[in-house]
């Protein structure tokens, strides 16, 4: 059944390829130079062109949507890819990496001595 639908989504979308290339163009440049049989007559084909571009759009998204439905389950199939990564995920093994070698202290030189802080400049008196 899958198979069908899909048949029929790749029919529907060739369909709404060819409807909407013969369409004619609604506006741009050409629009700027209409020809003045195109003032009359011509508006019915448009709209069965547009009705059948809609009416393609709305098949292919129908189609689409239940093509959904029709899918094969993963109950109990050992070959779909579902079951498969399931089984991949449950047997994984995490490994922890080694530490790291503990890196040897060495007692740090002796820092030359600080020079002693400057003392605060003298107080003014004042007289």
């Amino acid at each position: 059944m899958l198979t069908f639908i899909i048949i029929l989504i790749m029919v529907a979308a060739i369909l709404l390829v060819g409807v909407v290339l013969i369409q004619n163009p609604k506006g741009g440049i050409a629009a700027n130079f209409v020809a003045p049989s195109q003032i009359m007559g011509v508006k019915r084909s448009t709209d069965v062109i547009e009705k059948a571009t809609w009416g393609f759009a709305l098949v292919l998204i129908v189609l689409s949507l239940a093509s959904n439905f029709f899918r094969p389950t993963s109950g109990g199939s050992d070959n779909s890819s579902d079951s498969r990564i399931k089984d991949a995920i449950e047997n994984t093994t995490v490994t922890t990496p080694a530490p790291a070698p503990a890196a040897t202290q060495q007692q740090p030189a002796e820092q030359p001595a600080q020079p002693a802080e400057a003392t605060p400049a003298a107080e003014t008196t004042t007289k």
